[in-house]
């Protein structure tokens, strides 16, 4: 491969789905002389302006969840109607989350008024976008299926040709009217659900062509069996020749529970031996009263396999999260905590692993992580790092320390050490002291109201006294100190 092989993280927005800062989720990844967008829930016109949003090589939509879509339909109709570029939006994802976003594009895509304003026409989704499939494209699919005059849905191939109902059935849910497909692996026995069932390696009900896109000395793909987030989507994983960057997207990470969803048989809540079940093509019910196995054995070991040698971008939680990998659950993951970052965390939350920010950059380099600051690259080396009050602190152990770090059923907290902790707070594992990052800088954290920090204009940050008199300012220098 040509080009550098440093791979460069910007971090736009990587906050909660329900966060009072209302950044959600966006990167912008940069290889060499491409970037791309991973998801595009921050507001990017205010971030990067429309001069960076046509710089961008395309975006890549990991799934259909708003906080990681948001501005998806706005960025297709700026290079269609307002970008200075001839080019459409250039759109890389897997097939079953491209057709989710024509799906809820279209009633602000797919109609409009002609050109001189005197009919109202219709739009292909092509016309917006140019469109590259990532990972594999399944063998078979649901359809709709006609006989004669009436209508129903069927499972067919490639060739359109449709599966007799003892290979394969489809599932409607009278709740929500959306159809499933109910299958029957050969090799189990067992009536599975290909899309949660197998990886993106199968043969069993994926093409071999992986459909990778092979940039200037990178390639992205995606990834799709440590991805358990209910709704479609994908995982990302950027490689050079020597460093990797991968994204989990939205998942529940927790092997004990992924090792039990490929090792226990369910019991089906109907007979499916039956000789009325095999002859049915279409059911009505709910789909888990008739899959006997969630996950292959295949995708259990290629989800455990997913993140070695790779700088990891995890989404993380508090407890009870259900869609996201709770704080608590990390060790029962495979990440290396030296070179994962957590992501879409919530606004408050204090852990032990790297806490990402929004506006902030990172670099791969060497097969591992570093901050860049100003053009210099510095460790993530902090004890503890704190999300509080829209700021974020990081803190260092110290036998003195200012604030404590308490932990009650795996959730850790800060408060001050000079104070009565909290009565549920649990127990005191140590010491640290607190500093206020701001842009990569760290300063020591302010106790007292009649202080604040602000960056001026020109980048440097001031310290400001307030008085019933005024305020005055002095600048200061950060505390924290580069890599030699």
């Amino acid at each position: 491969m040509k080009g550098g092989n440093d791979i460069r993280l910007n971090v736009l927005g990587d906050f909660g789905p329900f966060s009072r800062a209302g950044k959600s989720i966006g990167y912008k990844v940069t290889i060499g002389q491409e970037s791309f967008l991973v998801d595009c829930g921050s507001p990017l016109f205010n971030q990067i302006g429309g001069s960076g949003i046509e710089a961008i090589t395309g975006v890549v939509i990991t799934h259909c969840h708003d906080d990681h879509k948001r501005w998806f339909t706005d960025l297709a109709l700026y290079f269609k109607y307002a970008s200075g570029s001839s080019r459409k939006l250039f759109l890389l994802s897997s097939e079953e989350v491209t057709s989710e976003l024509m799906r809820s594009s279209a009633s602000a895509m797919n109609r409009t008024l002609s050109n001189d304003s005197s009919m109202i026409i219709d739009l292909p989704f092509e016309d917006f976008t140019d469109t590259q499939i990532l990972g594999p494209r399944p063998l078979y699919k649901i359809a709709e299926i006609r006989h004669n005059s009436s209508r129903t849905y069927g499972v067919v191939d490639n060739n359109g040709d449709e599966l007799p109902p003892e290979q394969a059935k489809v599932i409607i849910n009278p709740i929500t009217g959306m159809p499933r497909m109910l299958f029957l692996d050969r090799d189990y026995g067992e009536w599975i659900e290909p899309e949660s069932f197998y990886s993106f390696n199968s043969r069993e009900f994926y093409e071999e062509e992986q459909n990778i896109y092979q940039g200037n000395g990178f390639r992205l793909e995606a990834i799709k069996a440590p991805v358990w987030h209910g709704i479609p989507g994908i995982g990302l994983r950027f490689s050079t020749e020597s460093e990797t960057l991968l994204f989990s997207s939205d998942t529940v990470h927790d092997t004990e529970l992924w090792k039990k969803l490929a090792s226990t048989r369910r019991k089906a809540k109907t007979d499916l031996a039956s000789r009325k079940f095999l002859d049915e093509k279409l059911l009505f019910g709910d789909i888990n009263d008739y899959i006997e196995r969630t996950w292959s054995k295949e995708r259990y070991e290629s989800a455990i396999r997913a993140f070695d040698g790779a700088v990891v971008i995890q989404d993380v939680s508090l407890k009870g999260s259900i869609v996201h990998t709770d704080y608590e659950k990390l060790h029962n993951t495979n990440l290396d905590p030296t070179k994962t970052i957590l992501t879409h965390s919530p606004d408050s939350m204090t852990s032990e692993w790297v806490l990402s920010y929004s506006d902030k950059y990172y670099i791969v380099r060497n097969g591992q992580v570093f901050e860049q600051v100003e053009g210099r690259d510095y460790r993530l080396d902090a004890d503890v790092y704190h999300k509080a009050d829209g700021k974020l602190f990081v803190g260092y152990k110290r036998d003195r320390g200012a604030y404590a770090v308490y932990e009650k059923d795996k959730v850790l907290s800060v408060h001050p050490a000079s104070a009565p902790p909290p009565d549920d707070c649990g127990e005191m594992l140590y010491r640290v002291d607190l500093y206020e990052d701001i842009s990569g800088r760290y300063f020591p954290k302010l106790d007292t109201t009649d202080k604040s920090y602000i960056v001026r204009a020109d980048g440097k940050v001031e310290l400001v006294r307030h008085t019933d008199k005024g305020s005055s300012g002095q600048i200061v220098e950060s505390l924290r100190k580069p890599v030699e």
